[in-house]
């Protein structure tokens, strides 16, 4: 029998939040919490939607059996993923320089390259790479070769799954899941409808054929703040985010923030920087929070003061029906905003339709086939829980019984 929502609700902002604490912190000796059955089994769903088990699996010094045998069998998965992702970004290297193609790797794959996680730290959903418009059908040729079909494209990539494999299904990772590849030829957000566009700033000057480097530490963290203030636009932040934004902070000297300020002021920044230092202490230069402070608009400047990793992620349980709107920079981002929530886009509807085809979480769910109006009249007369969360809690629920 499932436990009401409302207990759900309140275990998995507790649970996320001190998870937030015990990693940022990363203090030995920290106590072990006084959690009934149901909050740790809300801990592992919480630590696998946030994408945390590995690493916890390295600083949470609580010596639960069964949540350390959960942390150690997660960091054993994502460390055998973590050689097969290797061992495919190096075949893409070579064969994109046999090709001329040049490529670049992005996210996950930038951070372990500069060495801040070691294999078997931080999972990866998938392989994210930037390719120039002129090259994007060598790029596609290439990853066919390699065993990959199209599976389907939507404003922000090109998502390619490998031919005839099966997605895996359970509690967290799996070194068996398969990679999928997503190409990229622009990096940008809507925010929630104005498109935010650093691609030239974070793009290599002069790419050579094969995988190439952000051009700086501060052409990454551009990429990184951008990537996570979309995420937090559309209530799907995940505590690795904030992580990766605090280790490279941690690298950077005063001057290797320059990037961030190359072609205009970045209004959107401040939202994860703030969230970064309030769980990570003193990671975030003051100086670089109160220059930011003046560039942001003031309803999102006091948006950012306010919130917390729950309320901008999967570990909040009710779905916001208006996520984002406070990041319109105008009356007429708002309407535009409120007119595409009220009447989707025909780019929206096929992006819906899309998840639903491919999405494990979303696989006989009523709620995502209705009709957009019977899901307005359901939001605006009782609570709707998010999908994803209810699947990883279910899995969770379910693991090791």
């Amino acid at each position: 029998m499932s436990p009401p929502l409302k207990l759900v609700r309140r275990g998995l902002q507790d649970t996320t939040e001190v998870l937030a604490m015990e990693l940022a912190l990363a203090l030995p000796g920290t106590e072990m919490p006084r959690w009934n059955e149901l909050e740790w089994r809300l801990a592992t769903a919480a630590a696998v939607a946030h994408g945390i088990s590995p690493l916890l699996c390295r600083f949470s010094t609580w010596q639960r059996p069964a949540w350390r045998r959960f942390l150690v069998e997660q960091r054993g998965h994502v460390a055998q993923r973590h050689e097969r992702i290797a061992a495919l970004l190096r075949r893409i290297d070579d064969d994109a320089r046999v090709a001329g193609v040049p490529l670049m790797a992005l996210k996950g794959a930038a951070l372990h390259a500069l060495g801040l996680y070691a294999p078997g730290d931080r999972p990866m959903a998938d392989i994210d790479l930037l390719v120039d418009d002129a090259n994007v059908d060598a790029a596609t040729a290439l990853l066919t070769a390699l065993g990959y079909e199209a599976s389907f494209v939507q404003w922000k990539h090109r998502v390619f799954k490998p031919a005839g494999l099966p997605p895996v299904t359970g509690l967290g990772e799996h070194r068996d899941t398969p990679i999928n590849i997503e190409l990229h030829t622009r990096i940008h957000e809507r925010l929630p409808v104005a498109t935010v566009d650093i691609t030239a700033q974070v793009r290599p000057h002069a790419a050579q054929p094969g995988l190439n480097a952000y051009p700086s530490a501060g052409a990454l963290m551009n990429h990184l703040l951008l990537h996570a203030a979309g995420n937090i636009c559309g209530r799907s932040l995940r505590l690795i985010h904030l992580n990766d934004i605090a280790l490279l902070a941690t690298r950077m000297a005063p001057g290797d923030w320059a990037p961030l300020w190359a072609d205009s002021a970045p209004w959107w920044a401040l939202p994860p920087l703030r969230l970064v230092a309030r769980y990570y202490r003193d990671a975030v230069p003051k100086a670089v929070l109160s220059r930011l402070e003046r560039a942001c608009p003031p309803l999102l400047r006091l948006f950012a003061r306010r919130q917390t990793l729950t309320r901008l992620s999967c570990s909040n349980l009710w779905l916001n029906a208006l996520p984002g709107l406070e990041w319109s920079r105008s009356p007429a981002d708002a309407a535009r905003y409120l007119k595409n929530r009220l009447r989707p886009t025909q780019e929206s509807i096929e992006e819906r339709a899309d998840m639903v085809r491919t999405q494990a979480w979303l696989q006989g769910q009523d709620w995502v086939t209705l009709g957009h109006r019977r899901r307005l009249l359901t939001w605006l007369t009782r609570p709707v829980p998010r999908m994803d969360t209810l699947y990883v809690v279910g899995k969770a629920l379910e693991y090791g019984t």
